[in-house]
Order: C-alpha cells, then sequence, then structure tokens
C-alpha cells in the first residue's frame, strides 16, 4: 500500500515475541485469536508451515504480554495439539534474523524474493524483490504469498491490468511485484499504519516508489478507492475477512476483472469459491501449495448482488 507520505518504521530497542506450535486445523483460528485481540495488542501476527500438519504462529508485542492472557486465547481459539508458549525479548537488531529465520531466496514464477542478507547472492534481475520479515507480514516464504506470486505471474501473460489493487498489502510484496511486472500505477492498502509505512518503504527500496500508492484502510474504506474500478485485485487475507468483502468485491471489481484470493486453507477454500460465485464471480484457476489455496476469479456479470 503506498501513504500519501509515510515514513519507515521508527527503530524499537526491543520487542517481544511470542511462539507456539499449533496443528494446521486450528493456526489460523489462533492468530486471528492474536490478531483481534484489543488486550494484549500486538503488531504483528503470522504463521509459518512447519510440515506435517504443524504451524508456528508467532505475535509480536511492543511490552511484554501476560502468559495467562495469552494462553486464554488460544485456547479459547482451539487449543489442541499446542506446544509450549514462548516469550522472549527480540532486540531490534536481531529483528530480521528472528522473524525471517536468514531464509533463503524465493521463487514464485517469474519473481524472486530475497532478504537483504542475500542481496550479494542475488543476481540483478527486474523481477527480483527485496522483502526483509519485519512488523508485517509477506515474504513469500509462506505459501499463501508465494500463491499469489504464482497466479499474479500466470495472470499477466495473459492480461494487461491498468489499474490495480493489492488490498492488506502488509510488507507491499505483491503491489511491488505488479508495479515491476506492468510498470504502471498500483494502489495499496492495509488497515495497520506499521505496515503501511513498511510497504512504502519497500517500495521505495525495490525502485517503485514513484508507482505504488499505499493507504491506510480497511476494505474498500478510503475515498480514493471508491473512485476506481480495478481490473485486478490482489487479496491475501484471512477467510473471515475474504467472506466479508465478497458484497464490495462485486460492486468495485471491474467487469470481466480479476480477483485473486489467498489466505485460506484447503477445506476453507470452498467456501469462499461458492461465496464469490454467489456475487458474480467465476472460478479460473486453484493453487494448492503446503494445504494453502489460492483463488483467481473473474467477475462475470454486471448485476450487483446484494449481502
Amino acid at each position: 500500500m503506498s501513504a500519501l507520505k509515510a515514513e519507515a518504521p521508527p527503530a524499537r530497542a526491543t520487542l517481544y515475541q511470542a511462539t507456539i506450535e499449533v496443528d494446521a486445523s486450528r493456526a489460523e483460528q489462533i492468530a486471528l485469536a492474536l490478531e483481534e485481540a484489543p488486550d494484549p495488542s500486538p503488531v504483528a501476527v503470522g504463521l509459518f508451515d512447519l510440515g506435517e500438519d504443524r504451524f508456528e504462529v508467532f505475535a509480536h508485542y511492543e511490552s511484554a504480554p501476560r502468559r495467562e492472557a495469552l494462553l486464554v486465547l488460544i485456547e479459547g481459539a482451539g487449543g489442541e495439539g499446542l506446544g509450549p508458549l514462548l516469550i522472549e525479548e527480540v532486540a531490534d537488531a536481531d529483528w530480521v534474523t528472528l522473524s525471517q529465520g536468514q531464509r533463503g531466496a524465493v521463487q514464485a514464477g517469474r519473481f524472486l524474493v530475497y532478504g537483504s542478507h542475500d542481496r550479494d547472492r542475488v543476481k540483478r534481475r527486474r523481477l527480483a524483490i527485496e522483502i526483509d520479515a519485519g512488523q508485517a507480514f509477506g515474504t513469500a516464504h509462506h505459501a499463501s504469498t508465494r500463491g499469489c506470486l504464482i497466479a499474479l505471474d500466470d495472470a499477466l501473460k495473459r492480461a494487461r491490468p491498468r489499474c490495480v489493487l493489492d488490498m492488506g498489502t502488509g510488507t507491499g510484496v505483491l503491489a511491488i511485484a505488479a508495479a515491476k511486472m506492468l510498470r504502471v500505477p498500483v494502489l495499496a492498502s492495509d488497515n495497520d499504519p506499521l505496515a503501511v509505512a513498511i510497504a512504502a518503504d519497500n517500495a521505495r527500496k525495490n525502485g517503485v516508489k514513484p508507482l505504488v500508492r499505499v493507504l491506510k484502510a480497511s476494505g474498500f474504506g478510503h475515498p480514493h478507492q471508491s473512485r476506481v474500478k480495478p481490473d485486478l485485485v490482489l487479496a491475501n487475507l484471512l477467510a473471515r475477512a475474504l467472506h466479508d468483502l465478497a458484497p464490495a468485491m462485486s460492486r468495485h471489481v471491474a467487469q470481466r476483472g480479476t480477483a485473486i484470493l489467498s489466505g485460506v486453507t484447503q477445506t476453507q477454500a470452498r467456501g469462499i469459491e461458492a461465496r464469490y460465485s454467489a456475487f458474480g464471480f467465476s472460478l479460473k484457476k486453484r493453487i494448492i501449495l503446503d494445504g494453502w489455496t489460492t483463488l483467481v476469479i473473474t467477475r462475470r456479470r454486471a448485476r450487483v448482488l446484494r449481502d
């Protein structure tokens, strides 16, 4: 996303990270419970696929969270198959190493996403994107982000969108990818002001700052979004958010426009497909990676249905 004016996020002397290993079937519910909690309120929540139907859920906090409060949230979201809850300080100097785990570069279609620690090992190429994990989600190591990039790469082989919107942009990786490929203005949005700043800074680092405009917004809530008719929407969100966005998508996406939806498990994907079908979208492609599904859908008719 891109704010009208966005600064890099302020340095932090110390953050606190809470991590817990959980069954895949409960990972998203637990992450959502931590994300929506007003107390303690996290600055970031994410998931890492550990394989063998296990996920690590992590949350970062500006002050040390109370263990009892976190356990209540986790157990209330379905506390089966839980590992131990770990809470530790994260020094600012160790942020990227810890949150990105110094993971290697990720190839997704024609895109290559890498961290700054790999800069010297990555050859210069137009569709290489430098993204360090931080207080925003989206490094392409998670299957939902990787699926979006693969779907985006495929979609841009078939069409050349004139208006692109990346909703819930996080680090801005999808917006940056679209801007690098198309060289057209891309609108991005996130409801987290810290993510807005991070995405705008990443756009600058990747040489597409003039093309990526980042807004603080939920859904289509910003006035500027209501004035555009995107013919490509990227939405890597949780299942509940995607479900709730269907009516607005049917009003805002251009006729015959495409939406790439991700952040849902294989089980949840069928419900999301049915929901968007009821609001005038047809399924074009389904990409499944590590149990996560990316849906490519097209708006098939002008008639707008009401929720």
